[in-house]
């Protein structure tokens, strides 16, 4: 350990005079000049194809663990997201659905789930389309639960980390868009039959988002927090009747 906190120079130099006595004694030893200078090249041709190996090795992992790290702080930022926004928002948006019991039915994630029934439900999402209606549900309800979430949103905006997960900074914009649509409305009481169609598509897309990365996050508290992801099946915001309680 005090080898390596003495300065790079220093241990440069020490190592080339460690080299230097074994090369000495090897000599005086067995005086074989010419085998040890051959060896001696022989070691220095292949120098830069061990330097090339070891450098590209210790590059890949020191990639890895980069990437594990950054996946793992990652995966908190969205837990975060879920915790304070994405989970009661779920929950809002199905209000908006005349008849959401096929889509209840299809996301009711239980603890017997395997990685056959997120990709079933990941493939429903894809084939059926989810169709909201903004009259169904109270509007200004969901305004009110977005503009005091915004804040949240707009700290997990400046994590650096979401640069690297494309389809979750997709669903922060869809999500913003639609706060931004509700704000923009003086009042949400009135308003004409093609502007309500709108509304109903900036939800459809922000509901499409979050259900696609609701379901991996879903699937990865499963296999890192199983802890984590018993509360989340007990409290999942497609389940009408879900409660915290354990029974």
């Amino acid at each position: 350990m005090r080898f390596l906190r003495l300065p790079k120079d220093r241990i440069v130099w020490l190592l080339l005079l460690v080299s230097l006595i074994l090369y000495l004694a090897d000599y005086f030893l067995f005086p074989r000049a010419e085998e040890i200078g051959f060896n001696f090249m022989s070691n220095v041709a292949f120098l830069p194809v061990y330097v090339l190996f070891v450098t590209l090795m210790i590059e890949r992992v020191l990639k890895e663990r980069e990437r594990e790290a950054m996946i793992k702080k990652l995966n908190m930022v969205i837990g975060i997201f879920f915790s304070e926004v994405g989970s009661p928002l779920l929950r809002d948006l199905h209000d908006f659905y005349p008849d959401g019991h096929e889509l209840s039915q299809k996301l009711g994630v239980t603890v017997r789930w395997r990685a056959e029934d997120y990709r079933a439900a990941r493939e429903f999402l894809k084939q059926h389309e989810i169709r909201p209606d903004s009259r169904a549900g109270d509007l200004s309800a969901l305004r009110a639960f977005l503009c005091e979430k915004k804040g949240v949103m707009l700290s997990l905006m400046e994590n650096p980390n979401l640069l690297e997960h494309e389809s979750f900074t997709d669903l922060l914009w869809a999500v913003f868009h639609l706060i931004e649509e509700l704000q923009a409305r003086r009042s949400l009481t009135g308003l004409p039959a093609s502007d309500m169609d709108h509304l109903s598509g900036d939800m459809k897309r922000a509901h499409t988002y979050l259900l696609m990365e609701w379901l991996s996050y879903m699937a990865h508290l499963q296999k890192d927090y199983p802890y984590l992801f018993s509360l989340a099946v007990r409290m999942n915001p497609m389940n009408p009747q879900a409660h915290p309680e354990v029974t």
